[in-house]
């Protein structure tokens, strides 16, 4: 089945958690300054939305495994980024009919069709496939319930700072450039966790009707009231209401 509104997202999730994984990746730099012609994966994150548990793929638990030193690992990463590649297609094989949600993944530039570039370039082979109607842009869904201008771009850091304030770890793409180039691996892995969490975040407070947008609206309101436990109450009184002018109805007539 695919999920393409808010609605069918939101009764998804909530009817069947166990379906969701939540995904994001940090790679070198979007632009030209890079020695090949597209940006190295440094890291991935997928959490399961039901048990929370986290699984990830970094260059510098990689490296590490490998038993390669840091001055080394800029000379050997094909080699890394290799074996990162390897151990998420080994992950996502079995659960590519999972809903898989992400943050503006979409296309070569930066999305899933970019790792399976990456991968097809260091191995050869294809990567396992999320299908498009399997992958679910969480910005999308947030449009289509607040509005394009649901807060202010860039978007990510400026619904943060409206819902808890920046994460300690949390990295720009500047400065993601910028740990890469300083071959601060484990830096962009803690950035690409903590946005996994937020994300994370962002769900449970669409589901509990707690985020906070800049959004005003009319619309919007009128939803929340609607789907509000006072709305709800409401509409059963006046369903029961409805019963018993019913009944009262049938008597009169019947004396």
């Amino acid at each position: 089945m695919t999920i393409s509104t808010y609605k069918e997202f939101i009764s998804g999730v909530k009817r069947h958690p166990e379906n969701f994984y939540i995904i994001h990746y940090s790679c070198q730099s979007l632009n030209d300054e890079n020695e090949g012609l597209s940006p190295r994966i440094t890291s991935i994150a997928v959490q399961h939305l039901s048990t929370d548990q986290t699984v990830s793929f970094s260059m510098h638990a990689v490296a590490e495994e490998l038993r390669i030193v840091r001055d080394d690992v800029k000379g050997r990463m094909d080699e890394v980024e290799t074996v990162l590649l390897r151990a998420f297609n080994e992950f996502i094989r079995d659960r590519r009919d999972k809903y898989w949600v992400h943050w503006n993944m979409r296309n070569l530039t930066y999305g899933f069709e970019h790792l399976q570039h990456r991968y097809r370039v260091l191995t050869g082979a294809d990567l396992a496939v999320i299908p498009v109607e399997r992958r679910i842009n969480l910005s999308d869904m947030l449009r289509l319930r607040y509005g394009s201008d649901y807060v202010p771009h860039p978007q990510l850091i400026n619904l943060m700072e409206l819902n808890g304030g920046r994460h300690r770890h949390f990295l720009t793409g500047a400065e993601e450039v910028e740990a890469f180039s300083a071959g601060e691996y484990m830096r962009m892995h803690g950035s690409t966790l903590c946005k996994v969490g937020f994300y994370r975040k962002v769900i449970n407070r669409l589901i509990s009707g707690k985020l906070k947008t800049k959004s005003n609206s009319i619309g919007v309101f009128v939803d929340q009231l609607l789907e509000s436990r006072i709305a709800k109450f409401i509409a059963l009184i006046a369903a029961l209401l409805g019963v018993f002018s019913g009944a009262t109805l049938m008597l009169s007539q019947l004396v």
